[in-house]
Order: structure tokens, then C-alpha cells, then sequence
């Protein structure tokens, strides 16, 4: 099981989330908690097509790097993902 962070945006209309980790992956809901739960949804769908999951990396190292910018008012959590990797 990983841990992979999730960043919640406020749009005008709604909330979008997004994966620094997981490139490609995005939800959207009416609200932080609707998109918290389609984005584990969309997670453990989008890992499931990967021939190579990625590492999650965790909210401090994409502090550190600089590669994380984010708007004020975002929200962010982990999700903890069920990673299978055929052997």
C-alpha cells in the first residue's frame, strides 16, 4: 500500500484534484469530500492500466524540489492506494 498526495483545488463551479505522483490522474466533485473519494476511485483505476507504478513521493519531498506550486486555499491529503504489481 502507498500513500500518494493529493492536491484539491477550488474551481469556480466545483473542485478538481490531482496527483503530483500519478501524471495523467485527475477527478472532479461539488465538494472536497465527493473529490477525495472519485479521486481514490480514479487512482486505483488508472494505477490498475500501468505496466510500472510509480513511487509515491509524499507532500515534503514536492515541497522541497520546487516542482509543487500551489494556489491558496488548496486542500491536501494521501490516499492510501492498494498498489498490485504483477510478478
Amino acid at each position: 500500500m502507498q500513500k500518494y498526495l493529493v492536491i484539491i483545488e477550488k474551481a469556480p463551479n466545483n473542485f478538481a484534484a490531482f496527483s503530483p505522483d500519478v501524471l495523467g490522474c485527475v477527478a472532479t466533485g461539488t465538494t472536497v469530500e465527493e473529490t477525495i473519494s472519485e479521486m481514490k476511485s480514479a487512482l486505483e483505476f488508472h494505477l490498475e492500466s500501468l505496466d510500472e507504478i510509480p513511487q509515491a513521493k509524499g507532500l515534503r519531498y514536492h515541497l522541497d524540489s520546487g516542482e509543487l506550486v500551489c494556489e491558496e486555499g488548496s486542500y491536501f491529503t494521501e490516499l492510501d492506494i492498494q498498489t498490485l504489481i504483477a510478478a
